[in-house]
Formats: structure tokens, sequence, C-alpha cells
């Protein structure tokens, strides 16, 4: 399934989930859930296996007719988690993004977050924050995860994720390098671009072997596989969650490949019009403006 979430058109008080199916079409999910448009946190609730959502959705989109979908100008796309319990990147996680940066490949995950405050999803725009002159992109594989995990092993690990997203590090490098570390940098407003849908693991059989790209405008500024990472999905759940108890909904996103702006010769930089798709084999694109 590809898991979405929406608002109807003139109503944003309340979010709406549901499933982007082979026509382009979406049926609505949320009556699984609530009688009602559903909060942020109630939203958590469709991520957790251990509920019997997936199961019923798939019996509703089974036995779907066309007349019962809607079109996507019925409804506007939101990011699919819109306020993670936790978003939590991998930094240095490509082998060669790791050279072009002037670092040493890591030994041990690196791990930073971004406040869930700054999720948004495609068509959105990335807003620049007053003051940054040097905001950049990182196309980036990101994992839900589907269950709560705690000293999870790696042979295991796949048991507690619930499918996997386009997700965008946006990075205003000015506010990271000069506070020494990363917080700031990273968690800007509208920072974290995710989407356009969450598929679940039967979609994607194998996520280190993926194709990912990032468009600028339309040229191609990232272009690399999964292949390339230092951790798999498998490994990274099992070394978060001798650390951290993850939960349902939590947002992981994986490390970006080389190519980012600030590492290019003259570095290229976010500006007011500009239009940044990421691209993820298997996982649609995830499009948003710049202003």
């Amino acid at each position: 399934m590809k898991i979405v979430t929406f608002t109807r058109n003139g109503n944003d008080d309340g979010f709406r989930v549901g499933a982007l199916v082979s026509d382009g079409n979406i049926i609505d999910l949320t009556l699984l859930v609530s009688d009602r448009d559903l909060s942020a946190n109630d939203v958590l609730r469709c991520f957790d296996l251990d509920q019997d959502f997936c199961e019923r959705a798939k019996a509703i989109i089974a036995k779907s007719d066309v007349e019962k979908t809607m079109t996507r100008s019925d409804i506007k796309l939101t990011s699919p988690i819109p306020r993670p319990g936790k978003i939590i990147c991998i930094g240095l996680n490509y082998r060669d993004h790791a050279v072009e940066s002037g670092m040493e490949i890591p030994k041990s995950p690196v791990i930073f977050s971004k406040f869930s405050s700054c999720a948004i999803g495609p068509d959105a725009a990335i807003v620049i924050p007053k003051g940054s002159t040097q905001s950049d992109y990182e196309a980036e594989l990101a994992f839900v995860i589907g269950r709560r995990a705690r000293n999870v092993n790696r042979q295991d690990a796949f048991n507690y994720v619930f499918g996997y997203a386009n997700f965008n590090d946006v990075s205003a490098r000015d506010f990271q390098f000069a506070d020494g570390q990363w917080q700031r940098g990273k968690s800007c407003e509208t920072f974290a671009p995710m989407g356009e849908f969450v598929a679940t693991t039967d979609e994607i059989p194998d996520p280190q072997n993926l194709f990912i790209k990032l468009r600028l405008n339309g040229d191609v500024m990232q272009d690399s596989n999964t292949c390339q990472m230092v951790f798999g999905v498998a490994e990274l759940v099992e070394f978060l969650s001798r650390h951290v108890t993850l939960e349902p909904g939590d947002v992981v996103a994986t490390g970006t490949p080389p190519g980012v702006g600030f590492a290019r010769k003259p570095p290229v930089y976010l500006k007011e019009g500009d239009v940044v798709e990421v691209e993820i084999e298997g996982l649609g694109v995830l499009s948003n403006p710049v202003r």
C-alpha cells in the first residue's frame, strides 16, 4: 500500500488518511480510525503494526470501486506523518558523500535529529530562514517505524519497519557550521519535506538497492543508489534501538549521497523560485518549491 495523509480542500482543521491506488486516485481510509478528521497524534496510530489498520485497509482497497475514490484535485496532500514523534537523521551514511565532505567514513552511525515541527508535505514551500544564504538540499531514503522497538537485533529489524518514503534533509549550512553542532541548521521551519506517500515494506522488497536522485530546477544534482549506504536499514534499527525507544510513526532519514550544494565548486544553494525534486525508486517524486 501507499499511505497518504491529506486535508480536504477548504478544510485544514484536521487530517485524513488514505491509500494512493494505481490510477493515481485516493481511497479515504479515515473511518478505520475515527468518524471525524484526525489530529496529528491520531495519524500516528495508522502506522502501528500492532493495530489492525493495515489489514482492514487492504480489505477496503480490494473491494473499492473508482466511484468511491477521490482525485488529487479534491484534496491537498500533507506530510504522510504530519508530526512525527521523532525525526532521527543519519549523517555521512554514503561512502562517497563522506569523501566529498572531507570526512572519514564513520565507524558507527552519526546521529542527529530534526524538530518534528519542521515536517512538510509535497508541494509545500521550503522557506529559506532569515539570515541564511547557504540553505542546501539532501535527498534521502526515510523509513518509518511500525512498532515499539527496544534492543532489536538486526535479523528482526524489518518486523519493526512500517515502510519507506522520500525525504529531503534541507540544511542551512551557514547555521550548521557556525554553531559547532547541527540542530539549528537542520531544524528550521519547513526543513523536513517528506512524501508523497509511505510505501509499506511489501512494496519495497530491498531498501538497499534503490536508485536515489535529486533534481534542482530539472537538473540532476544527486544520482546514486542506496547500496552505497555505510549502514543499512536493519543495522540502523539495531543501533538506534539500543539507545532510544523507537515508536510507531517515528521517521529515520538514512543519509544523503554525493552532490550536495555546499560541496560543489562553486557551491549551489537554494534560492527563491527553485523547485527541488527527490525521486527514489518505487517511492514516486517529492517536489517542493523554494521561497
